[in-house]
């Protein structure tokens, strides 16, 4: 068994295939949703994955047929968790919501995700931040933070860069419209559509692999490059998120959520 393999998780299953890993986040109670444990768990695996020089290639998927759901609402608005979470938006430097998703870029190996169900605001910028993601037809995928009065704030400025034209982008996150896989295709959200997408991906690691390792990681770090945007956005993403979780709007949004006549104020902000 690869040693990254013998760890124990409480929200993760990992396994190893010729020094291919699959990370899978087993919450399937929840959908997958991110809480603070799956969060943290996710940042320390892909620690020693980037450690183990063996390592040849990533899957990121969920348990039973579901990618991820988005942030684990009930874990994230609890009593003893909101303190901490306001000082990750407060502090200067990246926060740990930010992390999760951005560490895959610098594992220096290539990370595909596989979507399947759902694929849902922290979910989709998780996957935004891997190098190739492939989708079942039927998954379902959105910027949801805006139905909640919220901005994405979990590194879409860095991931969506270069990914996904701005224009797409701006529509996505401003109208949190669920979008099929096939138009999220043809919108750049998707690299490949398949009936069969873990098996798909088992195929382009198994190709990666066949490739020199070296060759591979300078691939993904010069193209990375090519995207790279100022630590500020990611502060910015920060900034607005704290605004839109104090303003006006935001309790109106939440209201709107379970009852659509509800109306909102006059914009607050410049």
């Amino acid at each position: 068994m690869h040693a990254i393999a013998t760890y124990q998780y409480e929200t993760l299953q990992v396994s190893a295939t010729d020094n291919i890993i699959t990370v899978t986040i087993n919450r399937p109670e929840k959908k997958n949703a991110m809480s603070f444990k799956v969060v943290q768990e996710l940042i320390a695996v892909a620690g020693r994955i980037s450690k183990d020089k063996a390592v040849r290639a990533v899957i990121l998927d969920g348990a039973e047929g579901t990618f991820c759901a988005g942030i684990d609402l009930g874990d994230l608005n609890h009593p003893k968790n909101q303190a901490f979470a306001l000082w990750e938006l407060v502090k200067p430097w990246q926060s740990l919501f930010q992390r999760v998703c951005l560490v895959w870029r610098e594992v220096p190996v290539p990370v595909i995700a596989v979507l399947e169900g759902y694929c849902i605001g922290a979910g989709l910028q998780l996957a935004l931040a891997c190098d190739v993601r492939i989708s079942h037809p039927e998954c379902k995928l959105s910027i949801m933070e805006a139905k909640w009065g919220l901005v994405p704030d979990m590194g879409l400025t860095q991931s969506g860069f270069g990914v996904v034209r701005a224009d797409v982008l701006k529509e996505l996150a401003m109208t949190a419209r669920t979008v099929n896989a096939e138009e999220a295709q043809a919108l750049g959200l998707v690299s490949h559509c398949s009936e069969t997408p873990l098996e798909q991906a088992q195929k382009l690691a198994t190709e990666f692999a066949e490739r020199s390792p070296d060759a591979v990681l300078a691939s993904k770090r010069v193209i990375n490059a090519m995207f790279q945007q100022p630590a500020t956005t990611l502060y910015k993403e920060k900034f607005w998120q704290l605004k839109m979780m104090f303003g006006r709007n935001r309790k109106l949004a939440l209201r709107k959520a379970k009852q659509a006549s509800t109306a909102f104020g006059k914009r607050q902000f410049r």
